[in-house]
Formats: structure tokens, sequence, C-alpha cells
């Protein structure tokens, strides 16, 4: 089970942290991601991180502004979003797939939290 929290409304300019709680024992090993859907568009692909955390991949669109984490002690997965601008308000997913090696493809993730709204007013 995947738990998002943290969206929220703000500004252009502003930043938000979201968190994803996972839950299972083996969760801690998964490689997990972030998507986003905004209203009439595909979900497409935010961030990634590998089962170790040691690798990490970027959407184009969020390339330098947001930063992907997770924390095994705490089954837990961030997104770490600066420089927030009016295109990037979504709902936003966290993911997680049964295997260690981290994916920008969503058909790859077995696993989706219910997403949190994030909303950036201009």
């Amino acid at each position: 089970q995947l738990v998002e929290s943290g969206g929220g409304l703000v500004q252009a300019g502003g930043s938000l942290r979201l968190s994803c709680a996972g839950s299972g024992p083996t969760s801690s090993r998964y490689a997990m991601g972030w998507f986003r859907q905004a209203p009439g568009k595909v979900r497409e692909f935010v961030a990634t991180i590998s089962g170790s955390g040691g690798t990490t991949y970027y959407g184009d669109s969020v390339k330098g502004r947001f930063t992907i984490s997770r924390d095994h002690a705490k089954n837990a997965m961030y997104l770490q979003m600066n420089t927030l601008q009016p295109e990037d308000t979504a709902a936003y997913y966290c993911a997680a797939r049964t295997y260690t090696v981290a994916s920008i493809q969503l058909n790859d993730y077995d696993y989706w939290g219910q997403g949190t709204q994030v909303t950036v007013s201009s």
C-alpha cells in the first residue's frame, strides 16, 4: 500500500515536498517513482529512484527543479519540488515496482497510491 501526502496550493516560484509512505516487508527494496496527471492529459513520468537509492532519473520538464529521495528506515519516498510553475499543476502519484531497477515507464509499476493534488497559482 502506498499513501501520498504533502500536496496543496502554492504560488508560482514556491516549493512543496511530497511524501509517499509504503508498507510491506520488502517495499523498501523496490524501485519507486512519481508520476503526475493534469486534467485532460495522460499520466506522465516525473522522477524515479532505484531500490538502493543510488540511481535517479527525471522528466525533462522537472529536471533541475525537483529532487527525488527515499528513506529506507521509514519506508518512505519524497519529492522535493522547487520553483513550481502553473504547468506543474496536477495530481501526483507515487508508484512502486517489484524490481530494484528504476524505470521511467508507467507500465512497469505494479503498485500505485491514490494521488495528492498540487495546484500552482500564477
